[in-house]
């Protein structure tokens, strides 16, 4: 990014600090982003309906590495019916990458899961600010006002996130703020908004997931009252990264997320509905939802890789606006993923699934939890990779412990040795169709919850786990790949040559698994140097009539344990 741009930015974004934090807000992200060379700025006219989606889904489906993906912010958005908006957007900006997620979280990747484990187990009150000092108040559209052209919901740049399916522009950044009506606790979920009219808004509270506003809205229900809400648009990250997760119940996700931050979140009280918001969002809507009646809703293109089809859902009735002077307006891509809502949920899901099987169940033996994310989701294939020689005991309460953690994440649960990279699905199908025989390493889990995904026939609205152990049960012959001083000497050669850049994907040489006797090792090394002839004279010495093809012959060799390579540390 030039110079100007930069500046451009630093004088629309740098505010005069009015309230004292221990996180950054959304403006302090954008220019570390920018910084960082991690935020491409688009000033020209981008059709927010058709364009600005398509355009960022492009790092995710166009084969661009993880590392070089972007953050983008519009500056100009544009509609299909020639509007622009004031408010810029910004797409991929929380969780574009993982690296972008550390920007935001301000830890280094490898200190991220002991922070959140730290944070769930001490959650921080949160600090009440006086409404006037509130950033996200300083601009405040009530009642009637909000009929006014641009002063509603029509005022807001909410992109399509995938023309073509969905049937109205959606909040997918929406961070939905209601409150139990009977303990008086407050839950922060994201869910998809459909922008119906300029006062009315979308609710789809993800029934199959048990989300905590769905909790809030039955017993409003019952009640035959309306379920207060406020719905954040952009606000400092860590406040995204809490509000995402999935957690207990009994946590308020504001206070988690103080935790994270070190330092208490400034919150401040809505002006129509009894609900504290975080005082440095960009946009909080305020309403109230209708817990009597229900309207179709959808279709949108959803995280499992389908569209989900019309069906009905919740609506608010909008009272009250309120945003920032230079409000930025955040928009997730999400449906296919890779995506930035697999990303945003994946750092934090793996270690808190590490520290369950780890630390709650005194699993030993495990090095890693990894879960699935092309196309997949991350909830449908996990995997959980050991120590060699963990016990198989140890294997089996792994497997069936993530199977019970949530009750609906893993259908797919696979464990596997610390030679195979749980990130790859083709070492995962290597272990799993040579380190597996089915009949006596795969168990399957019934009744278990169907969780998110497309809707089609279901036994009964259930589903199972299917647990398979992929890890080596004893000796293996070595990987039949060049050992690994010969691959390093040809890259060598191949960069010398200045052939293609290349990305190695494991398993690139070859290694030992025990099952490696002397006697081959010193043929195998002859053959190197060229000595193999003598290999051939002895393999005459040794002929016999009494054996069929194919018959293994005999070594004096040993079983040696596997030595792994130190890249597998």
């Amino acid at each position: 990014m030039d110079a100007k741009r930069k500046s451009a930015l630093l004088d629309r974004y740098r505010d005069a600090e009015r309230l004292a934090r221990n996180y950054p807000d959304l403006h302090d992200h954008v220019l570390a982003l920018a910084e960082a060379g991690k935020l491409i700025v688009i000033d020209e006219p981008v059709n927010k309906d058709t364009e600005m989606h398509p355009l960022v889904r492009w790092q995710y489906r166009g084969g661009i590495e993880e590392a070089d993906r972007k953050a983008f912010l519009f500056t100009n958005a544009t509609d299909s019916k020639g509007c622009t908006y004031e408010h810029p957007v910004l797409i991929a900006g929380l969780a574009g990458s993982r690296d972008i997620y550390r920007i935001g979280f301000g830890k280094p990747l490898d200190q991220v899961g002991e922070t959140w484990v730290k944070a769930l187990a001490a959650p921080l009150e949160p600090r009440v600010v006086e409404q006037h000092e509130a950033p996200c108040q300083e601009v405040v559209v009530l009642g009637d006002a909000l009929d006014e052209p641009g002063l509603g919901l029509d005022g807001l740049p909410v992109p399509i996130s995938t023309p073509g399916w969905d049937n109205a522009p959606y909040l997918a950044s929406a961070h939905y703020i209601t409150k139990d009506p009977d303990t008086g606790m407050q839950n922060v979920g994201n869910y998809r908004g459909q922008i119906k009219t300029t006062r009315r808004l979308g609710m789809n509270p993800s029934v199959e997931l048990r989300a905590g506003i769905y909790a809030h809205w039955e017993k409003c229900r019952a009640r035959k009252q309306p379920l207060p809400c406020a719905v954040v648009l952009g606000c400092p990250p860590v406040i995204s990264y809490a509000a995402v997760q999935k957690m207990p119940e009994n946590l308020d996700e504001v206070s988690v997320a103080g935790a994270l931050a070190g330092g208490p979140i400034n919150v401040v009280r809505a002006r129509t509905v009894d609900l504290m918001v975080p005082a440095e969002a960009e946009i909080v809507i305020e309403g109230l939802i209708d817990t009597q009646w229900l309207e179709p809703e959808a279709p949108f293109g959803e995280s499992h890789g389908y569209v989900n089809l019309q069906e009905y859902n919740a609506f608010m009735e909008v009272t009250a606006i309120t945003r920032r002077r230079n409000p930025i307006l955040t928009s997730f891509i999400s449906q296919v993923t890779p995506s930035e809502s697999s990303v945003i949920r994946k750092v934090a899901m793996e270690p808190v699934f590490l520290n369950h099987l780890k630390s709650v169940l005194s699993i030993r033996g495990i090095k890693r939890v990894a879960m699935h994310e092309p196309l997949t989701s991350l909830y449908a294939v996990i995997a959980i990779q050991f120590e060699r020689g963990a016990p198989v005991t140890e294997i089996w309460r792994a497997l069936n412990g993530a199977a019970a953690l949530h009750r609906f994440a893993g259908k797919w649960i696979v464990a596997v040795d610390e030679d195979i990279d749980p990130e790859n699905a083709d070492s995962l199908f290597w272990a799993m169709s040579y380190r597996c025989q089915p009949q006596f390493d795969l168990q399957v889990v019934e009744r278990k919850d169907p969780g998110h995904g497309p809707r089609g026939p279901r036994d009964g609205g259930e589903t199972a786990s299917v647990l398979i152990n992929a890890t080596l049960k004893g000796t293996y012959s070595p990987v039949a790949l060049p050992k690994r001083e010969f691959m390093e000497n040809a890259r060598k050669l191949w960069d010398r040559l200045g052939l293609p850049p290349l990305k190695p994907q494991p398993p690139w040489h070859g290694y030992d698994l025990g099952h490696w006797p002397a006697s081959l090792e010193e043929q195998a090394q002859r053959a190197v140097r060229g000595d193999y002839f003598k290999t051939g004279e002895e393999a005459a010495l040794r002929r016999r009539d009494d054996v069929a093809m194919n018959d293994p012959v005999p070594q004096p060799g040993d079983n040696r344990p596997p030595k792994l390579p130190d890249d597998y540390e």
